[in-house]
């Protein structure tokens, strides 16, 4: 064995792997997973079930996030924050659905991706900073939401996978809703209505020709996944009482695309297990690099640590390809149910 060789094999043993695996767990599972998890369950329904190709949905999050922060930072009561951002989204939805979903998939496409980065842009300019807070964002609004916590102060989880009473709670309640709307859509994909948009996302013409109103329900398609998406930007927020434009860039639909094609597109536990995978594989990933790059197993002249967050997009962006030509069907989907119908 060379000498380099040498070096290489015992820096790997040198790196931290113990950290490496808890810190790939506590994403798994804490509030990042919870976010996707939730996010893709509302992509789900537009794209998994009715087959809306919504390339903008993080600006459902964004509406979601600012509606309750900005309600909130404004005195109202956190109730009713919250029914703003769900409002928003449905807003959000109506504007963006009513002139496009007559029209081929494509155009809805390029709506959506197009409105979410002009909401974007629009909470970062100056004259709206009094009010979203501009590059600086906002903060503190989530404490009416910590302080209904009903988790005593401490820490709690096994080994050195842990997590404080705050991170709990909102653990508690962002799986919980996830829980709820997974539980949800396997019963609506059952009953009638899940039955019309699986016909709509195979064929819209021939849902079209035995008198569904496919409109109506790619418009419902919409806004429910779209309400969905705003609960999972309020968690967003809620995670350190802080919401910041940056946290809602267009790759972040394209993740949630990767978490419901990694579980299996149109299937109810999808967005779950998709979620858990990725921010396992995702923040392993992180951990290993840093890991790797401290112990010159890889020298930071290859890979510097300001770098690790593009080679992680990179690496998604990889497997994403991968997955739609090797595996298109992914964990629990069906190859049979994998058209789109882009008329």
């Amino acid at each position: 064995m060379s000498s380099t060789a040498a070096l290489v094999v015992a820096g790997v043993g040198d790196m931290d792997w113990p950290k490496v695996g808890t810190d790939a767990v506590r994403s798994a599972f804490g509030v990042p997973a919870a976010v996707y998890a939730l996010a893709a369950v509302g992509l789900n329904v537009q794209y998994g079930y009715t087959g809306l190709l919504n390339f903008g949905h993080v600006g459902f999050l964004l509406v979601g996030a600012y509606g309750t922060a900005i309600s909130v930072d404004q005195g109202a009561p956190l109730w009713l924050g919250v029914l703003v951002g769900i409002l928003a989204s449905v807003v959000l939805a109506l504007v963006l659905g009513v002139p496009t979903l007559r029209l081929r998939a494509d155009y809805l496409a390029v709506v959506t991706i197009a409105a979410a980065e002009i909401l974007r842009y629009t909470v970062l300019s100056r004259s709206f900073q009094p009010t979203t807070g501009g590059t600086q964002g906002l903060k503190g609004f989530a404490e009416p939401f910590y302080r209904v916590n009903p988790i005593p102060s401490g820490r709690y989880g096994p080994g050195s996978i842990t997590f404080n009473h705050r991170q709990l709670w909102l653990m508690v309640v962002a799986w919980g809703l996830v829980a709820l709307f997974t539980v949800l859509l396997w019963l609506a994909a059952r009953a009638p209505w899940g039955r019309v948009m699986r016909s709509i996302r195979e064929d819209e013409d021939a849902a079209r020709s035995l008198g569904k109103s496919v409109f109506s329900y790619k418009l419902q398609s919409l806004v429910l996944g779209g309400v969905i998406g705003a609960l999972a930007g309020m968690v967003t927020a809620f995670d350190g009482s802080y919401v910041n434009p940056s946290y809602f860039l267009a790759v972040t639909t394209f993740y949630c695309y990767t978490v419901i094609i990694l579980g299996g597109r149109g299937h109810a536990l999808a967005p779950v297990v998709g979620a858990v995978l990725f921010w396992f594989l995702f923040q392993g990933l992180d951990t290993t690099l840093r890991e790797a790059i401290s112990s010159d197993v890889i020298s930071s002249s290859t890979i510097a640590p300001t770098d690790i967050g593009a080679v992680q997009n990179a690496v998604v962006g990889l497997a994403l390809m991968l997955l739609v030509v090797l595996v298109p069907q992914g964990i629990f989907g069906n190859k049979k149910e994998l058209m789109v119908d882009e008329r």
